[in-house]
């Protein structure tokens, strides 16, 4: 067994959020990704598309969900999945956000309507 700490050098800051990474290839996890994201009051992501399936729990906070144009919310004790290739955006209301998301390893991002992808480091 292992346990793993969120710590400073695993930790990614983007406008949209703060992603922590747990468990992934480099923490000891080779099958299983699994990071803590956390979003201020009204932040959003841009719209984006990820080659990997993605799993979101809310541990507090609501989450506003796009994908592939269908909008729903969420909040803690629910889960949305979001297939791989979709073009998702999350965004949180009024209030902040934290989530806990978990991926297969090695998945690319890329924003729309902007050229490449990107790998997700938080997921390595």
């Amino acid at each position: 067994m292992l346990i793993v700490t969120e710590s400073d050098t695993r930790t990614t800051t983007t406008p949209a959020g703060v992603m922590s990474a747990l468990a992934g290839p480099s923490r000891g996890s080779h099958r299983l990704s699994t990071w803590r994201v956390r979003m201020a009051p009204g932040a959003a992501s841009p719209e984006h598309v990820i080659d990997r399936d993605q799993v979101w729990m809310p541990v507090s906070g609501r989450f506003e969900v796009s994908v592939d144009g269908e909008e729903a919310e969420m909040a803690a004790g629910q889960a949305a999945v979001i297939p791989a290739g979709a073009v998702r955006r999350i965004q949180t209301g009024e209030g902040p956000g934290e989530a806990l998301v978990c991926m297969v390893p090695g998945g690319r991002a890329s924003v729309v309507g902007q050229e490449g992808t990107v790998p997700l480091p938080w997921a390595e």
